[in-house]
């Protein structure tokens, strides 16, 4: 019996506006090479403080895609 198998790369990005459109730069950087995303899991929020403001929002997020063709079990 076969299951599915995603492969999982680990990205960092950034925004000068918000948390939320630093993970969707890194959603949209990996799809330019990647087919098939799957899903998003943020895995540290940080955030770069000038005086008393952020300046940048950071994240690092592992990103889950199918691997194309079929994986045979082997006997």
């Amino acid at each position: 019996m076969a299951g599915k198998i995603a492969k999982i790369i680990e990205l960092v990005a950034s925004s000068p506006d918000s948390f939320q459109a630093a993970i969707e730069n890194a959603v949209r950087e990996a799809a330019r090479t990647v087919r098939g995303i799957r899903g998003v899991d943020v895995q540290d929020w940080t955030a770069r403080v000038e005086g008393d403001r952020i300046v940048e929002y950071k994240v690092n997020v592992k990103i889950a895609f199918g691997i194309e063709g079929e994986q045979k079990a082997s006997r």
